[in-house]
């Protein structure tokens, strides 16, 4: 695929850093129920967001953060995973990744839900320190609400991570004050 080369610093839209991984699930891959085992799907997890988080920045990144994984149905033995990612907001030098995550049964032509997440990247210079990472602009309905509750969640998360008082987390604030 071949694609004009844009300025980094532009800012980009969220179809743009969007990625589907597929994987097969092996018997090496799976628990002694003969389930996907959680770990693993977080191994391909993480490698599908660093993909979208670099599509987007156009350098190298570094897991920051990974918001709750809850798992709604296991992935069985000889099913397929896919994995679909794309940047949903950027900050300064982070960016959230929001992750879809199904399984198929391709015998029974069969697709479910197995659970979504948000990761956190940081983007780094040659130097290895963190950079400056373009803004992303929504364009439908759903990235806009994505973006919208992207700075929520990110204070919720710099709060967990004690690197944010509560009282300093303005969005939070507004959502529970009248």
């Amino acid at each position: 695929m071949r694609r004009e080369k844009t300025s980094r610093m532009q800012p980009k839209k969220p179809k743009e850093s969007l990625i589907v991984m597929t994987e097969i699930v092996l018997p090496n891959d799976t628990n002694v129920f003969g389930n996907l085992m959680g770990g693993r799907l977080m191994y391909w997890m993480d490698i599908a967001a660093a993909i979208s988080a670099s599509k987007h920045c156009g350098a190298p990144v570094v897991t920051a953060s990974v918001d709750n994984i809850s798992f709604e149905n296991p992935i069985k033995l000889g099913n397929v995973v896919h994995i679909e990612a794309r940047v949903t907001r950027a900050f300064n030098t982070s960016m959230e990744v929001h992750l879809k995550v199904w399984g198929e049964d391709i015998p029974q032509q069969y697709l479910y839900k197995s659970n979504e997440a948000y990761y956190t990247f940081v983007a780094l210079d040659p130097n290895r320190k963190p950079r400056v990472v373009p803004q992303l602009t929504p364009e439908t309905e759903e990235d806009q609400a994505l973006f919208d509750g992207a700075l929520r969640r990110r204070q919720v998360r710099l709060i967990l991570g004690g690197k944010m008082k509560p009282d300093d987390a303005s969005e939070l604030r507004a959502m529970f004050s009248k």
